[in-house]
């Protein structure tokens, strides 16, 4: 299955491998009839001048702003010699569950494959750890009142509306945010009939960035990162960012907020992509140095270890060996195929991809970083990295001794 292709450097989708997607490009526009455009201007009266006159969605300083304008009023800005106009393309895609994912009212598993191995105990019956840091999701959502979610939500969020932030409200009617955040951190539900994430004593920041149909606008993804990192030092608090989305393309608004994250002491986590297994096909923001970027790993082994799964997108061949993490290389494994968790019907569903994978890895930096409140988000990298090194991967095609363009450091675990 292929990873959404995408026009523009201006747009993100939802990373899946199932369901599949089949989309439909075309300008960024809005319900009003509207385009969303990127504005700019080296002096600044005429910038300001223009925010005066068209309004302001998102302020990326100097990036410019963003704005919805119609067809007329965009002509009348391309004439202005004075700005730079951009579009903000978007992709609008319909999804469908695969007919063959379950649907259950209790899960089939309450510690799922993929928690087993990160614990390294086929026996697990129930998680723990992770109090005290935050995991921003940033995703379609989420189903707030899930049973095995509700006692973890802090912040509910929206920017994916007019409106351009809206609190307290991020409904999940595609079920894609539901399900990473289980992953990361649900915590079984009040009777303990549930599923478990990694770190259930983590508390979940719910920022939808995706409609419903799993596509979104670049500017309102690339603002709450921001929006992270500026909470992150506004409350004091550490937050591991969760970005199981991606863009064949690179964007200067993303790969802009993702360093400011970071500089606030955010660890960003992003899915490889679903486009392997060829070389060089990751995805961004996963391609970002500053954002760690998780390959998918399914429940067969192949010599000796859990191996790559051939829809995980690749990194950078010319890379391996190095253990430095640069742009376009994968740095971490997780299991990512055929991964059960919480869905926005209030039951569970099992879908695969890179997306999958990240929350893995989410929930897993923040149990580690409970666990080492000392450290900074670098240290915590590293530590992330240290433990990937110990569980090399050598199943999948790219797969080799130490680090490698198909799973990079490795499968990081929690002991």
């Amino acid at each position: 299955m292929k990873w959404l292709k995408i026009v523009g450097s201006l747009l993100m989708t939802a990373v899946l491998i199932t369901p599949m997607y089949s989309t439909s490009v075309g300008a960024s526009e809005v319900k009003s009839g509207k385009v969303r455009v990127l504005i700019n201007s080296t002096d600044e009266n005429e910038k300001k001048a223009a925010k005066a006159n068209y309004g302001k969605r998102w302020e990326f300083t100097n990036n410019g702003f963003t704005t919805d304008v119609t067809e007329k009023q965009l002509e009348a800005l391309k004439k202005n010699k004075k700005l730079s106009v951009e579009l903000v393309e978007q992709v609008s895609l319909d999804a469908k569950p695969d007919n063959t994912a379950s649907r259950t009212s209790v899960p089939n598993d309450q510690t799922p494959w993929g928690i087993e191995a990160m614990y390294e105990d086929a026996n697990i019956l129930t998680t723990s750890g992770g109090s005290g840091i935050k995991v921003a999701v940033l995703d379609t959502g989420v189903h707030k009142t899930h049973v095995d979610l509700t006692s973890n939500i802090e912040q509910c969020k929206d920017f994916s509306q007019r409106a351009s932030l809206v609190n307290n409200t991020c409904t999940d009617k595609n079920g894609h945010g539901t399900h990473v955040a289980g992953t990361v951190l649900a915590d079984g539900g009040t009777d303990g009939q549930g599923v478990y994430g990694v770190a259930p004593d983590a508390k979940l920041w719910a920022y939808k960035v995706l409609n419903d149909r799993g596509s979104g606008y670049s500017d309102d993804i690339a603002a709450a990162i921001r929006h992270a990192g500026d909470e992150a030092s506004r409350l004091g608090v550490k937050v591991v960012v969760n970005m199981s989305l991606g863009s064949s393309t690179k964007n200067s608004l993303i790969t802009d907020a993702v360093t400011y994250a970071y500089g606030k002491g955010v660890l960003v986590v992003a899915a490889a992509g679903n486009s392997g297994p060829n070389a060089n096909t990751i995805g961004y923001p996963g391609a970002l140095p500053n954002a760690v970027a998780v390959a998918a790993l399914e429940d067969v082994q192949q010599n000796g270890t859990y191996r790559v799964a051939d829809f995980s997108s690749r990194g950078n061949p010319n890379t391996d060996g190095d253990y430095i993490i640069g742009e376009k290389d994968v740095e971490l494994s997780a299991p990512g195929r055929a991964v059960e968790s919480t869905w926005y019907t209030g039951n569970y569903n099992t879908i695969s991809g890179t997306s999958m994978a990240t929350p893995h890895v989410a929930g897993l930096a923040a149990k580690v970083w409970a666990a080492n409140p000392g450290f900074s988000a670098v240290q915590l990298r590293t530590e992330l990295q240290n433990r990937a090194k110990a569980n090399d991967i050598l199943g999948g095609t790219g797969a080799a001794v130490g680090d490698d363009y198909a799973s990079g450091f490795g499968f990081p675990t929690v002991k």
